[in-house]
């Protein structure tokens, strides 16, 4: 009996984790990729609850994250001079994390590792360098998707599942649901870019360090074993500021270059290490930049096309991507080998099981994204004796138990075991 059939679209973090349950499901799969390789580096991300789960089930995987973590102790928020307010610090304990992860890791290894979990697995084939063109669902929709190829690298071919993983802003979303690219992107009025620069910045210190600048600008500086500096710069607007990332999209859609020199203008001159942060950005050749949204389809799947990752749910400015991505494809492949078959049973069974998972993740505490960057000088100044008290006074180990779905301990989002294939 011949397995069936799976494409998924984008090789990142839910794409390689969904081929490895799905391979375990039963199914033969290819993932396609529009860039011609895997993409090194990338900011840093972290694997909490449920994630963490995903992870220890995964054969070899957590010894290969430990290999591979960010040399990241905690994190100080610092004035103009350097000297810091105060740090938050890991708690050692993987299984209740604060707001600095047990399981810090640069979205390159953590991809790389998904990678090399699941290249030599005989039912998995990637293909990089090809998009899909178009989608074509059977009458009832419970048939196989034909799909159509951009590049030529794949030849139209009918699958039994096709698994959206290609990002907040998929273009495969768009297709498979018959919508725009936005139509279900929920924006936060919130940008970032992430770039490395020559030299270790903090001088063998495993503390990273953050400054914040009004109106809203913020600065983080993380190690590398690399011996370069990780530089994240997230730029926040007002949330009814309406539609102020636009410019933003425009200078995106103009090529790196320019957005490069869109973001100087919002970071140059603005205190702290602020012009050696934007000089080693403009020489950089691992920029990238994004819009920070959260996506909110009113439904996981339509027929046997289906979303997992950011695709399906990004959660913004919460810190949970990573983990939604990994208990999002665990869950997808387990709900279609529990149903034993029937592929849209099982869609539906996804759909139950992680509905309550992202809506827990996707919740906004008050005040975020904002209290990272104030819009004035005055709530920068308060914002800083705030967390300098609550880290001396150690308020914070117990808040931030609180402070979001990210941050509840391992088995606050417990994950079902199922029977597979193989």
């Amino acid at each position: 009996m011949s397995r069936p059939t799976a494409l998924i679209v984008g090789a990142s973090i839910a794409g390689p984790t969904a081929a490895y349950w799905l391979s375990r499901a039963g199914f033969s799969i290819t993932i396609i990729e529009r860039f011609p390789a895997l993409r090194p580096g990338g900011q840093n991300i972290d694997i909490r609850t449920c994630g963490v789960t995903v992870m220890r089930r995964m054969a070899g995987m957590e010894a290969a994250v430990r290999s591979k973590l960010c040399p990241l102790d905690g994190l100080s928020f610092v004035r103009s001079d350097g000297r810091p307010y105060g740090t938050i610090r890991a708690t050692g304990n993987p299984d209740q994390q604060s707001l600095v992860s047990e399981y810090e890791i640069f979205r390159g290894d953590l991809a790389g590792i998904l990678y090399d979990l699941t290249k030599d697995d005989e039912n998995i084939r990637y293909v990089f360098g090809e998009q899909v063109a178009s989608m074509q669902q059977s009458e009832d929709k419970d048939g196989p998707i034909t799909v159509e190829f951009a590049n030529g690298k794949l030849p139209t071919t009918k699958y039994d599942l096709v698994v959206a993983a290609d990002g907040a802003t998929s273009r495969t979303r768009a297709i498979g649901l018959g919508c725009g690219v936005r139509t279900h992107i929920s924006s936060v009025n919130t940008w970032s870019a992430y770039f490395s620069v020559p030299g270790d910045l903090l001088q063998g210190s495993r503390i990273g360090q953050a400054y914040s600048a009004a109106p809203g600008r913020f600065y983080a500086i993380g190690p590398d074993p690399e011996g370069v500096s990780r530089i994240c710069l997230m730029k926040i607007h007002p949330r009814n500021d309406a539609d102020a990332t636009l410019s933003f999209r425009q200078a995106m859609k103009a090529g790196d270059a320019e957005l490069k020199r869109f973001i100087a203008e919002h970071y140059s001159g603005t205190g702290w290490r602020s012009d050696e942060i934007v000089k080693g950005m403009m020489e950089s050749n691992d920029f990238y930049a994004s819009e920070v949204v959260q996506v909110k389809p009113p439904s996981l799947s339509n027929g046997r096309f289906v979303m997992v990752g950011d695709a399906g749910y990004a959660p913004g400015p919460t810190g949970g991507g990573t983990t939604l991505a990994l208990a999002g494809a665990y869950l997808l492949a387990g709900e279609i080998s529990k149903h034993q078959g029937d592929i849209v049973a099982g869609l539906n069974g996804y759909e139950q099981r992680m509905r309550p998972i992202i809506t827990e993740m996707q919740k906004i505490p008050p005040l975020v994204p904002g209290i990272m960057a104030p819009q004035t000088a005055w709530g920068v100044w308060l914002r800083n004796w705030i967390f300098a008290f609550i880290t001396w006074s150690r308020v914070l180990d117990f808040v931030q138990r609180f402070f979001a779905g990210a941050f509840a301990e391992s088995d606050g989002f417990p994950l079902p075991e199922y029977e597979w294939v193989s």
